[in-house]
């Protein structure tokens, strides 16, 4: 499967950004998707994940009301939106899939700025 991420760029600090990835190859209903973020000298480190069985969301503690992460499998596609954006969520923001078989999919990542 190959994933592309778009919708980063820059925003304020309180303000809100879309991320949407974009799958191809094979459809990802029956699988998980979601976003780990990357930023500068720092390891990656999870966000947020789709379950596909129930279609329920998980959120790490840091983001947890402020973003909302959704799957549309009629379009092959996962989004974030990023409400209230503060200083600590800039990074490189990665897609990702879990396969039911196989390897973790990466997208190539979108960057997010915040500026104050």
């Amino acid at each position: 499967v190959q994933l592309v991420e778009s919708g980063g760029g820059l925003a304020q600090t309180g303000g809100s950004l879309r991320l949407t990835c974009a799958a191809s190859g094979r459809t990802v209903g029956a699988n998980d998707m979601g976003w780990f973020r990357q930023a500068p000298g720092k390891e990656r480190e999870f966000v947020a994940r789709v379950w596909w069985p129930t279609g329920a969301a998980y959120y790490a503690d840091a983001v947890q009301g402020r973003f909302s992460i959704s799957k549309e499998d009629a379009n092959n596609t996962v989004s974030m939106q990023m409400n209230n954006l503060k200083p600590a969520d800039p990074g490189l923001y990665y897609c990702f899939e879990d396969p039911q078989v196989g390897p973790r999919s990466w997208g190539q990542g979108t960057q997010v700025t915040v500026s104050s």
